[in-house]
C-alpha cells in the first residue's frame, strides 16, 4: 500500500514539474513578447501602460494553442487560464504559486511588479467610467441610444429615453445636419439637468463607406443568380447609362451597369463584393481599366432590385482609402465642439486612428472620447495595434459594429469574431459597445422576439449595449435596462457568478 501511494506521489509531482516548466517556459514568452514592443508601450497615455502590456501578453498567450495544457491544469484543480484576459501574468503567476505548493515548496505572496487581479478590474471599470461617466443605480452596463431626426423637434421623445434609462444619445453625421444636431444635443442636455441622470453625446462619423449609383433615368436592377453586373467609379451619373447600346456576357445576356461612388483600386478577380448590407452578393470575374465585372452568387430566389444609394462592402480588397472622409473632416469641428465622444466609422489600421488624433489635437479636444467602430475584417485583423494606437488617449472605447462586420467576414464567423473583439479589449481594459439589431423587433413593431432576448442578455459581457432608432424604442430602453441588471447579478464578462437563487425551494411550491 505504502509502494502505491509513493508511485502516485512521484507521478504527481512529476506531471507538478512538467505543467512548471511549460508554465515558465509561456510566462517568459509573454515577457519577451512586451519587451519587443517598448516603442509601443512608451506612446500609450501613462495611465494605460500596464493595460498596453496586458494587451501585449494576450496576444503573446493566444499565439500558442494551450488547449491540452488547459484542460491539464483542470484535472489538477488549478486555473485553466480561461479567464485570464484582464490579468495576464498574474494568473499564470499564481498557477504557479499553486503547484510549487502542491510540490511541498515554501510559498509567499507575490513581490513582482505586474498587474494584480484587482487592479485588472479596477482598471477596466475606470476606463468604462471616463468614457461614459457614472453607472446608472442597479447596472453596470451602459445603454446608448441612437436618436431618430424627431428628436430634434420632440423633447418629450428624448426625455422619455433618458428616464427610461439611456445613458449615452447616439448622433448619425451621415444624417440631417448641424441644426438639427444642436436641437438634439440641446434635449438631451436638457433632459439629462431635469432628471438628474448622466447622459452623453456621442457623435458618428460617417466614414468612407462606398455606395451604388444609378445613371439617371435607368431603372433599379432586378438582379438573379448567375447574371453579370458591370461596377465602375461613377459618383455622379447622367445621361443614359450606356449611351453606344447595353453592354451583353458571353451568353448574350445583359451585364447591367451600375456606378460606385469610391476608388475601386486594389480588387482582383476572385474577391467577394457585396451590396445592400449583404442581401445581394457576387463574385469578380474580371477587371477592366475603369470597372469590375461581377457575377451575382448569393441573392433571393427571386431576385432582388439594386438600387442607388445602396452600401458596397469589399471584405477581400484593401481600398486606399482614409477612414476620414472630407465630409468627416469638416464634420469634426462641430463634433470637438459640442459632443462627449466621437466614434471613428470604418476603421482599417492603425493610421486611421492616428488621424482622427492628430485632428482632435489641432482642435484642441484631446480629452475627447474615442470609439473605434471594428466593422471591417481588415479593422479586426489589425484590432491589437489598433489598440495600441488608441491607448494613447485617455477615454477610449470599441464598437463591434456587427451590421457592417457581418457582411464582411460572413455570418458563420460573425459570434467568433465579436467574441474574440469581447476577449481582446478585456485584455486592454477598453470598454465595449455591443451594437446592431439589439431588441430590434421591439424597437419596430413593439413585440420582441425569443431569439432577440438571448442576444440582449448575453449583451450584459459588454460595457455598454446600443439600440437602433424605431418607435417603440423607449420600450427597447426599459426591457434591455431591466435585463441587464437582471444578467449583471449572474455574469461578469466571461465568469458566471453565482448569487443566490430564489427560483426553487427545498420543498415543493405544490403537490408533485
Amino acid at each position: 500500500m505504502t509502494c502505491d501511494v509513493d508511485s502516485k506521489r512521484a507521478g504527481e509531482s512529476e506531471c507538478s514539474a512538467d505543467l512548471t516548466v511549460a508554465l515558465t517556459t509561456l510566462r517568459d514568452d509573454l515577457i519577451r513578447y512586451s519587451e519587443d514592443h517598448a516603442v509601443d508601450l512608451s506612446r500609450v497615455y501613462p495611465g494605460h501602460v500596464r493595460s498596453a502590456e496586458n494587451l501585449l501578453h494576450y496576444v503573446a498567450l493566444r499565439e500558442h494553442d494551450v488547449r491540452e495544457l488547459q484542460v491539464r491544469l483542470s484535472e489538477a484543480g488549478l486555473s485553466s487560464l480561461g479567464r485570464a484576459e484582464g490579468h495576464v501574468r498574474a494568473t499564470i503567476e499564481a498557477v504557479l504559486r499553486a503547484l510549487r505548493a502542491l510540490d511541498g515548496e515554501a510559498t509567499s505572496p507575490p513581490t513582482g511588479d505586474w498587474l494584480t487581479f484587482a487592479q485588472g478590474r479596477q482598471l477596466l471599470t475606470a476606463n468604462t467610467d471616463a468614457l461614459f461617466g457614472p453607472p446608472p443605480v442597479g447596472r453596470t452596463a451602459r445603454i446608448m441610444v441612437t436618436l431618430p431626426a424627431a428628436a430634434a423637434d420632440d423633447y418629450g421623445l428624448v426625455r422619455e429615453l433618458v428616464e427610461r434609462g439611456m445613458d449615452c444619445a447616439r448622433i448619425n453625421t451621415a444624417h440631417d445636419g448641424p441644426p438639427a444636431w444642436n436641437q438634439m444635443i440641446d434635449n438631451v442636455r436638457r433632459a439629462a439637468a431635469e432628471t438628474g441622470r448622466s447622459c452623453l453625446v456621442a457623435m458618428d462619423l460617417a466614414g468612407p463607406k462606398p455606395r451604388t449609383t444609378v445613371a439617371d433615368g435607368d431603372e433599379p436592377h432586378r438582379l438573379h443568380a448567375g447574371d453579370e453586373l458591370l461596377l465602375a467609379r461613377d459618383p455622379e451619373p447622367t445621361g443614359p447609362a450606356q449611351p453606344t447600346g447595353p453592354a451583353r456576357s458571353a451568353s448574350g445576356r445583359r451585364v447591367r451597369r451600375v456606378g460606385c461612388t469610391l476608388p475601386l483600386q486594389n480588387v482582383h478577380v476572385g474577391h467577394r463584393v457585396w451590396f445592400d448590407d449583404g442581401k445581394i452578393g457576387a463574385v469578380v470575374i474580371a477587371t477592366e481599366s475603369d470597372a469590375l465585372r461581377l457575377r451575382v452568387t448569393d441573392v433571393a430566389p427571386k431576385g432582388r432590385r439594386l438600387r442607388a444609394g445602396k452600401g458596397i462592402n469589399l471584405p477581400d480588397s484593401t481600398l486606399p482609402i482614409p477612414a476620414l472622409t472630407d465630409k468627416d473632416v469638416a464634420d469634426l469641428g462641430f463634433v470637438a465642439a459640442n459632443a462627449d465622444i466621437v466614434s471613428l466609422s470604418f476603421v482599417r489600421r492603425p493610421h486611421d486612428v492616428e488621424d482622427l488624433q492628430s485632428r482632435l489635437a489641432a482642435l484642441g479636444r484631446d480629452d475627447l472620447g474615442i470609439i473605434i467602430k471594428i466593422e471591417t475584417l481588415q479593422g479586426f485583423e489589425h484590432l491589437p495595434q489598433i489598440l495600441l494606437t488608441a491607448l494613447r488617449d485617455r477615454r477610449v472605447g470599441v464598437m463591434i459594429a456587427r451590421g457592417d462586420l457581418a457582411i464582411e467576414c460572413g455570418y458563420r464567423r460573425l459570434a467568433e469574431l465579436q467574441e474574440e473583439i469581447l476577449w481582446l479589449c478585456e485584455a486592454a481594459h477598453v470598454p465595449v459597445i455591443w451594437a446592431t439589431q439589439v431588441l430590434d423587433q421591439l424597437a419596430r413593431t413593439g413585440q420582441p422576439t425569443r431569439a432577440e432576448i438571448t442576444d440582449a442578455a448575453m449583451s450584459e459581457r459588454a460595457e455598454c449595449v446600443m439600440l437602433n432608432k424605431g418607435p417603440y424604442v423607449a420600450d427597447a430602453v426599459a426591457l434591455l435596462a431591466d435585463l441587464l441588471g437582471r444578467m449583471g447579478a449572474h455574469q461578469h464578462k466571461k465568469s458566471s457568478l453565482m448569487r443566490r437563487l430564489r427560483s426553487w425551494q427545498a420543498e415543493p411550491k405544490v403537490p408533485l
